[in-house]
C-alpha cells in the first residue's frame, strides 16, 4: 500500500521516560483498488488558492462574465438532471426487455415440455449476458466494476483515481449495468446510477477540451476540483433520483451518504437537477403507456416504482413491538451481511489480481450457480391454487408460464414469481397486499427459500467484475423476511403483511448501509406511502442503532477494504494524544522565492510532492520567512515558458503576470496534463532563474506544531485541503516544520509510527 522506510525514535518527558515510542514512516504513495482495478490516488484541491495571477484574474472579470458563470453553473445543472433521467430510463427499459425476451423464450420451450432445452437456454442467456458485462470491465474500465457509491464517495471527500469518472467508466457503467442486472444476478442498476451520474457531470465539467477543440472562454472557469465537486455532487443525487424516481432522495442521499461538504446554495441546484430527472421520467413514462409496443413489448421504463399496495397502515400497541422486532432482525442480520461481504470482497480481490482471464471466469461460475438456483428451486414449492382465474397475459408476470411445468390449470407457483422474473417485479411481488392479482401469496416454506438463497446470492455476487448495485439485493432480502415474519404473525397483528415486507426491506437496508434520513425518504417516494412514515422511521432507527453496536456500514467497509484514505467527520480518540509536529514526515524540499530552475527540475524528478513550501530568504528579507505553497502542476507550466526564465535572480513578476495567464494553470480535464517527462531543458536554462511569486498561494492554511492532530484533522477535513501547513511555535527555526497531507492522518501511517498507541493491543 505504501512505500515505507523505517526509522525508531523515542519521545522521552523531563523524567527521561519514553513516552511514545515512534517508528518513522515516510508514506510517499498510495495505491487503492478503484472497481476492479489497483491504481495509484491523489488528493484534489478543493483549497480556494490566492496567487497574483489568480488575483489579477478575478479583478479583469466583468459583470458579464460573472453573471455568464453563474447561468452556465444552472445550465449545466439542467443538463445533468436531463441526460441522468434519459440514461436511467433506457437503462430500465434495456433491462425489462431483455430480461423478459430471454424468460419468454425459455417459457415457450417448457409449454412445449423441452424442459432440458429450456434450462439450457435460460443458463446460456445468463451466461453470454454475464460474460459480456465481465468482459467490459476486465478490458476496458475496471474501474467500473462493483457499485461505484465508495468510490463517488471517496472523490467527494477529496480523493481522486485513474479513470474513477473517464467516459470509459461511463460506457461500462450503462451497458455492463444493464447486462449483468438482464443476466439475472442479483444485483440492482441503483448503486451503479449514482456512479453513472457523477460520470455524466464529470464529463459535462470539465471546461472545455483541447484535444477536440473545445475551448470557449467561458467554460475555463469549471477547470478547478471545487466546481466539479458541486456538480459531481449534483450528479450523484440526479442518479439516485433516476434509478427510485425519489427527487427528494436523491437530495438526502448525496447529503448524507456521499458529499463530505455542504452549504445551501449547492442544496438549490442539487434539488434542481433531481427535480428535472423527475419530470424527465414522468414525461418518458407518459410516452411508453400513451403507445402500445413503443418502449417493447415488456419495458415501460421508470418501472422502479413500486406503488402496488393499497393497504391503509392500521397499527396498535403490540404491532409496534412486531416493529422494534423486525429493527432488531435487520440490525443483527445487516452486520453479519457486511460482515461476510467484507470477507468475500478479500477472496475475490485475490482472485481479481490474476488477471482479466479470472474475473470473467469468476462471473462464469456466479452466473451458472445463480442461473441454477433461479430455475431449480421453484420444482421445490408445492402448487397453490388461484383465488380465482389464474391470469394468462405476459404482463400477469412470468411465473404464470409455469402452470403446465409442474402445476395443474388455476395453480400457480409462488416461488417461481419470485425466482423466475425480474428482481425489481420480485419486490413488487412482496410489497403487494395480495388483492392485486391472483399470484401474491407466499407460503412460509416459499418464503424461507427465497430469504436465504438471496441473502447468499447477494454476497457471493457482490464483488465481481460487473457493474452491480447492494441496494436491490438488501431490499429483496429485507422484503422477504419483512412479509416472513408479517405471515406468521397475520392473525395477532392488524398490519397487512405486504406492508411488513416494505418495513423489513426498511430494516435491512438499515443494518447494512446505516443510513436514516435519506432511506427513509427513498422508501416513502418508492411506494407512495406516506402513511408508514412513522414506523418505517422507528425501524431504521433501531436497525441501524443495533447494527452499529458490530460494525460500520457497508460503504465504509468497502472504502477501507479498497484502501481509499478517506477523511472521516470525527478524529480517532488517540489523535488528542499526539500533535501535529509528531507525523510530519521528511525529508522537505522547499524552494526560494526566486529559484534556480534546475534545482526545480531536480526536486520534481526525485519527489512525488504535489506540494512545495516557498520560503523568502536574505536579500529579499531581512530572515527567512514562509512566502507561501506553491503546487506541482503549476511549475510544470511555468518551466514550459522558457521566456520567463532571468540569468539573474531578480524578480520579475510584473513580466510573469503579463505574459500568462490564470487560464494556463488551470487543472487539466481527462487528459495527464504536463509531466516532468515533457520538460525539454537544456544545461543552460538549468543555471537560470525563475520568480516563484506570481504562482505562489501567498495564504495556505496552517497549523502551529504544538496543535493536537485530532484539532488538525478536523481542520483538514473541515476545509477541503490538500496540504496542511505546520510552523514552529518558537523563533529562531526554520519557518516551515513540515506538510501535512491526507495520508498523515491515516489510521495504519498514525499507529505505525507509534504503536503503542494501537487501542486493539
Amino acid at each position: 500500500m505504501e512505500s515505507l522506510t523505517e526509522e525508531r525514535i523515542e519521545i522521552r518527558d523531563d523524567h527521561k521516560q519514553p513516552l511514545l515510542i515512534r517508528s518513522r514512516i515516510n508514506n510517499s504513495s498510495q495505491l487503492a483498488i478503484v472497481g476492479a482495478n489497483i491504481c495509484p490516488i491523489q488528493s484534489l484541491d478543493y483549497e480556494l488558492i490566492e496567487n497574483d495571477l489568480l488575483k489579477q484574474d478575478w479583478r479583469s472579470r466583468t459583470k458579464v462574465e460573472i453573471y455568464q458563470y453563474v447561468v452556465l453553473k444552472w445550465t449545466l445543472a439542467l443538463l445533468i438532471g436531463l441526460i441522468t433521467g434519459l440514461v436511467g430510463f433506457f437503462n430500465n427499459l434495456g433491462v425489462e426487455n431483455i430480461a423478459g425476451f430471454k424468460l419468454l423464450l425459455t417459457n415457450n420451450l417448457m409449454l412445449k415440455q423441452k424442459y432440458h432445452e429450456a434450462f439450457a437456454v435460460y443458463v446460456g442467456c445468463n451466461m453470454i449476458l454475464g460474460v459480456g458485462a465481465a468482459a467490459l470491465c476486465a478490458y476496458i474500465a475496471p474501474a467500473a466494476a462493483g457499485s461505484g457509491i465508495p468510490e463517488v464517495k471517496a472523490y467527494l471527500n477529496g480523493i481522486d483515481a485513474h479513470s474513477i469518472l473517464a467516459p470509459s467508466t461511463l460506457f461500462v457503467k450503462i451497458f455492463g449495468s444493464i447486462l449483468g442486472v438482464a443476466a439475472g444476478f442479483i444485483v440492482g442498476k441503483e448503486g451503479p446510477m449514482v456512479h453513472t451520474g457523477a460520470c455524466i457531470a464529470n464529463l459535462l465539467g470539465q471546461g472545455g477540451s483541447r484535444k477536440y477543440r473545445l475551448t470557449w472562454k467561458w467554460l475555463r472557469y469549471f477547470k478547478n476540483d471545487r466546481d466539479r465537486r458541486d456538480l459531481i455532487t449534483c450528479g450523484a443525487a440526479a442518479g439516485v433520483a433516476a434509478a427510485f424516481r425519489a427527487p427528494v432522495g436523491g437530495v438526502l442521499f448525496a447529503l448524507e451518504e456521499a458529499a463530505s461538504w455542504w452549504r445551501s446554495a449547492l442544496l438549490w441546484r442539487t434539488f434542481f437537477t433531481t427535480a428535472v430527472v423527475a419530470v424527465v421520467l414522468r414525461s418518458l413514462m407518459q410516452f411508453c403507456h400513451q403507445g402500445g409496443g413503443r418502449c417493447g413489448l415488456f419495458g415501460e421504463g421508470g418501472l422502479i416504482m413500486f406503488d402496488v399496495n393499497s393497504a391503509k397502515p392500521a397499527y396498535t400497541t403490540p404491532d409496534l413491538l412486531a416493529v422494534i422486532f423486525l429493527g432488531v432482525i435487520g440490525g443483527l442480520m445487516g452486520s453479519f451481511y457486511n460482515y461476510l461481504v467484507d470477507k468475500v470482497l478479500r477472496t475475490y480481490g485475490a482472485i481479481n489480481e490474476r488477471g482479466p482471464i479470472f474475473k470473467i471466469l469468476l462471473v462464469m461460475i456466479i452466473s451458472f450457480v445463480t442461473s441454477c438456483i433461479r430455475f431449480g428451486l421453484p420444482l421445490l414449492s408445492k402448487c397453490v391454487p388461484c383465488p380465482g382465474e389464474c391470469p394468462s397475459s405476459p404482463t400477469g408476470g412470468f411465473s404464470i408460464h409455469y402452470d403446465n411445468f409442474q402445476c395443474p390449470p388455476n395453480h400457480y407457483n409462488d416461488l417461481s414469481s419470485l425466482f423466475f422474473t425480474t428482481n425489481d417485479d420480485a419486490i413488487r411481488s412482496l410489497f403487494n397486499d395480495g388483492s392485486a392479482s391472483a399470484n401474491t401469496g407466499f407460503q412460509l416454506s416459499s418464503l424461507i427459500i427465497f430469504f436465504v438463497a438471496i441473502y447468499l446470492l447477494g454476497i457471493v455476487t457482490y464483488g465481481v467484475a460487473i457493474p452491480s448495485g447492494l441496494f436491490i439485493p438488501v431490499i429483496l432480502a429485507g422484503a422477504s423476511y419483512g412479509r416472513l415474519i408479517g405471515t406468521v404473525m397475520a392473525p395477532f397483528t392488524a398490519l397487512d403483511t405486504g406492508l411488513f415486507a416494505l418495513l423489513g426491506a426498511a430494516s435491512f437496508l438499515g443494518g447494512t448501509m446505516r443510513m436514516t434520513v435519506s432511506l427513509c425518504v427513498i422508501l416513502l417516494e418508492l411506494t407512495n406511502n406516506l402513511l408508514m412514515l412513522p414506523l418505517v422511521m422507528l425501524v431504521l432507527l433501531i436497525s441501524k442503532t443495533v447494527a452499529d453496536c458490530f460494525n460500520k456500514g457497508v460503504y465504509d467497509q468497502i472504502v477501507a477494504l479498497k484502501g481509499l484514505p478517506y477523511m472521516e467527520a470525527h478524529a480517532e480518540p488517540y489523535m488528542r494524544n499526539l500533535v501535529a509536529g509528531d507525523v510530519v514526515s521528511g525529508p522537505l524540499f522547499s524552494f526560494c522565492g526566486i529559484e534556480k530552475v534546475g534545482n526545480i527540475l531536480h526536486a520534481l524528478k526525485v519527489t512525488e510532492h504535489h506540494g512545495f513550501p516557498v520560503v523568502d530568504e536574505p536579500p529579499l528579507t531581512d530572515a527567512p520567512e514562509l512566502c507561501g505553497l506553491v503546487l506541482r502542476s503549476h511549475l510544470l507550466v511555468l518551466l514550459k515558458h522558457k521566456t520567463l526564465f532571468t540569468r539573474e535572480r531578480v524578480m520579475t513578476g510584473s513580466t510573469i503576470v503579463n505574459k500568462v495567464k490564470a487560464r494556463d494553470f488551470a487543472k487539466p480535464g481527462l487528459g495527464r496534463g504536463i509531466r516532468v517527462e515533457d520538460l525539454d531543458i537544456s544545461q543552460e536554462e538549468m543555471e537560470m532563474y525563475v520568480d516563484l511569486h506570481p504562482i505562489t498561494n501567498t495564504s495556505p492554511y496552517t497549523v502551529v506544531e504544538t496543535m493536537s492532530l485530532a484539532k488538525a484533522a478536523l481542520l483538514f477535513r473541515e476545509l477541503g485541503l490538500r496540504h496542511l501547513l505546520v510552523v514552529p511555535k518558537k523563533p529562531g527555526r526554520p519557518p516551515i516544520v513540515g506538510i501535512l497531507t491526507r495520508h498523515d492522518f491515516m489510521h495504519d501511517y498514525i499507529l505505525g509510527l507509534f504503536p503503542n498507541l494501537n487501542p486493539h493491543k
